[in-house]
């Protein structure tokens, strides 16, 4: 869920939904997958560029998703002895329905100027990240993977 709005005019019960829709759930889903994942098992949560970006209107959403790349970072830490890892992919704004709502035509061009080849993320840019982060050959614990197209950077 995506909030584009001024801090100062967000309300308690955007903020409650906010937090409940992109972080509580993130916490229930992440916890439920650390008490059922094999030994040697992979789990990657979905965090957004934004948590690099400096930019105003978003603040909500950031802080709403902040708290899942600490999530994944301290589980990654509990979860080592089992050989479980636990990573974070952070797209850039996707190309899907979900994105345009909040956005004007203006702010969208400028989304998509600030990524390679002037366009917003595909999902098939991101699914061979996901992919790979569930190899064998994934030698990654802990990590918050920025894959924007240079969107943002950390």
């Amino acid at each position: 869920m995506v909030l584009k709005k001024s801090f100062s005019e967000i309300t308690e019960a955007e903020y409650d939904k906010m937090f409940a829709v992109n972080s509580k759930s993130a916490f229930l889903i992440t916890q439920q997958a650390a008490l059922h994942v094999q030994d040697g098992g992979k789990i990657i949560n979905t965090v957004t560029s934004l948590l690099a970006a400096y930019t105003p209107f978003y603040s909500l959403y950031q802080g709403s998703k902040s708290p899942v790349e600490f999530f994944t970072k301290g589980l990654s830490k509990e979860l080592m002895g089992r050989r479980v890892s636990v990573n974070a992919v952070a797209p850039g704004p996707m190309d899907t329905p979900f994105f345009y709502g909040q956005e004007t035509s203006d702010s969208v061009e400028f989304h998509k100027s600030n990524a390679i080849g002037g366009r917003l993320t595909d999902v098939d840019d991101i699914a061979p990240i996901f992919k790979f982060l569930c190899t064998d050959g994934a030698w990654m614990n802990g990590q918050t993977i920025f894959a924007n197209g240079g969107y943002t950077s950390r």
